[in-house]
């Protein structure tokens, strides 16, 4: 080859490469996610709801979800562990001035620092109230001096509560107020990142089943808890003779002093296990018998005569 006029060919002319994979563009994502609903990909308008994991949905959208969970067809992947409207926070966004012309506009600003909602800016929202600021107006707002007062500030991060004599406090808690409409809130729990990355958003959901779990810890226990002091109250009234039954009705110093004693017995219950608290069930009440253990009685006493005298003898003896 040569030396006609031609081009000599290497190697990158005759051996194809293998493509590289197209990648999405991140900053791309990120705007979208702050102008389009996460679940129905329609320009958001308000009423605009979050969730635990900070993502943004239209409110319509979410009841249509919960109304019928097949209404949209990747619905469960997106936003599948809300069960109510009580897993969303309506937002208390601030809009801009002048309204925008086309949907991919900033709608929403910050009203502590005026910066628009782009996407480029994190954004976050405070779950008592739902105002939404930038992350960086919030921090120099919460870092900002106090002016002084009679009343104890509130304690910063590393900083422990202080009591009225300046001595610290078993209560750790860092309560701030919102600068838009003075709610209190926990710096520690109460503020979410909207739209946030992917390793931020896998600490968001581990936070959101680990306050479920909390929760349904907390219905368990008050349940067990009523249950025992019904259960108390019933076999105090039963245990309580007719004439002293009458007084406590009339006396209310007898039936406050009766309930704060069936409260405590309940709750003292509550810690038993399932075995030692069987120790303590009404006699009279009915027992709950398996197969294994329903007649044993009966069925040992009956062995002996069977072997010996038949179903005659067993019959005479009982």
């Amino acid at each position: 080859m040569g030396n006609d006029g031609g081009s000599i060919p290497d190697r990158r002319d005759l051996v194809r490469s293998k493509p590289k994979a197209e990648q999405a563009d991140k900053a791309n994502q990120t705007r979208a996610r702050s102008f389009f609903c996460a679940l129905s990909k329609k320009p958001l308008a308000e009423p605009i709801v979050s969730d635990p994991l900070g993502k943004l949905y239209n409110k319509d959208a979410v009841l249509e979800f919960l109304l019928d969970r097949g209404a949209y067809g990747d619905g469960e992947e997106i936003c599948g562990h809300l069960r109510s409207l009580k897993d969303v926070k309506t937002l208390r966004l601030t809009p801009v001035a002048r309204p925008p012309d086309a949907d991919d506009q900033p709608h929403f600003l910050c009203p502590l620092t005026q910066k628009a909602m782009t996407g480029l800016v994190p954004f976050v929202y405070l779950v008592p109230c739902g105002c939404v600021f930038s992350h960086a107006g919030l921090r120099a707002v919460a870092a900002s001096p106090s002016p002084p007062s009679d009343t104890p500030s509130p304690p910063r991060d590393g900083e422990p509560a202080s009591t009225k004599d300046g001595e610290p406090s078993s209560s750790s808690a860092a309560l701030d107020v919102c600068p838009q409409c003075a709610t209190k809130y926990d710096r520690r729990t109460g503020v979410r990142t909207i739209n946030p990355s992917v390793e931020e958003e896998e600490r968001m959901r581990e936070a959101m089943l680990v306050a479920r779990a909390a929760r349904k810890g907390k219905k368990r226990k008050a349940a067990a808890v009523a249950e025992g002091v019904a259960e108390n109250e019933r076999a105090a009234k039963r245990a309580t003779p007719p004439a002293a039954r009458a007084t406590q009705a009339t006396n209310p110093t007898a039936r406050a002093v009766q309930s704060a004693l069936a409260l405590e017995e309940a709750k003292r219950r509550a810690g038993m296990s399932e075995a030692v608290r069987s120790l303590y069930r009404d006699k009279n009440a009915q027992r709950k018998e398996t197969f294994m253990t329903m007649g044993t009685f009966t069925r040992v006493r009956l062995f002996p005569f069977l072997l010996d005298g038949g179903q005659e003898d067993a019959n005479a003896f009982f």
